[in-house]
């Protein structure tokens, strides 16, 4: 069983408080999701983020295949971080971690995702050529727009 890690970091030239309400609304989500991927939230997204929460989405992830992803926000400590984990989706595992913190002139925003595909060994060989590069494109679609809302930092 291999274990991908993915581990990307934006600063932003906002304040704590900013960064966090906006990363904490469910609802945000879709906003930082490519339009090709078709995102669209069914529930889960109808009040502000808490431990517990069970959140369904519709997503096209590759070639026109839809698929529903649903996650639970297992960990979530005010102003400094949450974990979403996969409960069922296109992965075989997915455990993202996202924190948050004040620089100076901003917030840091770090997400760490660990993940498993599917598939066995096809999805291994699939990894390099499919998988990464595109969780790579939306963590940059991600950074574009965080910066198209919130500005660059400088």
């Amino acid at each position: 069983m291999k274990i991908y890690t993915l581990h990307k970091t934006q600063k932003l030239p906002i304040s704590l408080d900013e960064a966090w309400d906006f990363l904490c609304n469910p609802a945000n989500l879709s906003k930082l999701t490519p339009p090709e991927m078709q995102m669209k939230i069914i529930s889960g997204a109808d009040r502000p983020m808490y431990a517990g929460q069970v959140l369904q989405y519709s997503v096209t992830p590759v070639a026109g295949i839809k698929t529903k992803w649903v996650s639970e926000i297992t960990q979530y400590k005010h102003k400094s971080y949450f974990v979403d984990d996969q409960l069922y989706g296109p992965y075989s595992f997915w455990h993202h971690k996202h924190f948050v913190h004040e620089i100076k002139g901003g917030v840091e925003m770090e997400d760490i995702i660990d993940y498993k595909v599917p598939l066995g060994i096809i999805g291994q060989l699939m990894h390099p050529i499919l998988v990464k590069p595109k969780l790579e494109s939306i963590f940059e679609y991600r950074k574009t727009q965080m910066e198209k809302i919130f500005g660059s930092y400088q």
